[in-house]
């Protein structure tokens, strides 16, 4: 009878033995898991930042090039004074750039600049905010972790298999706390 309970003992032991290794194995994988999203929406964020810089730069220069060949194009046939056939092809050209103009006008009421730039800060919000999310996963699942790390009986499982405290992805920087500035001076 002693050998029967001193067996079910046993087995209780191994089976919590067994049951506690696993919960480390599976926080593990959570932890590796949860820090490939991390590093996913940090590499979409060193993505898409320079990509949306572009795209609100080229906007701009395209906004800033029509206006420039509309005044071009305004002075050049308003300073041609001479031969009516050059004066039809300088004001073909005016009244093609004044054509632009009006289809982007009319495309883009506000000619989109503000709303590239709206956009932009959208992009970076919502980047920074999935940022949030994945590391405070990536945390939580640290912190379960460290937590049956630390619990006992489980820490005698730890120690026998080496298990190590995870760190958090925590941001000690003071400027790495700030939203990513957007310089649209910079090429």
């Amino acid at each position: 009878m002693i050998w029967i309970i001193i067996g079910v003992v046993l087995l209780i032991i191994l089976i919590w033995f067994i049951a506690t290794y696993n919960s480390f194995v599976t926080l593990r994988q959570h932890i590796k898991e949860s820090w490939a999203d991390v590093d996913v929406e940090l590499k979409r964020r060193y993505e898409l930042i320079p990509n949306l810089i572009k795209t609100v730069k080229a906007y701009a220069a395209h906004e800033k090039g029509l206006f420039e060949s509309v005044t071009e194009a305004r002075s050049k046939a308003m300073a041609n004074t001479g031969d009516p056939a050059r004066q039809s092809v300088d004001e073909q050209q005016m009244v093609t750039q004044l054509g632009r103009l009006m289809a982007v006008g009319e495309a883009y009421p506000d000619l989109k600049a503000d709303r590239n730039f709206q956009d932009l800060q959208l992009e970076l919000t919502n980047t920074e905010d999935r940022i949030a999310a994945a590391r405070r996963f990536y945390n939580g699942n640290v912190r379960d972790l460290n937590t049956l790390r630390e619990s006992f009986p489980s820490t005698i499982i730890a120690s026998i298999f080496g298990i190590k405290e995870a760190g958090f992805f925590e941001v000690d920087d003071h400027a790495e706390r700030e939203r990513p500035s957007v310089n649209f001076n910079d090429s």
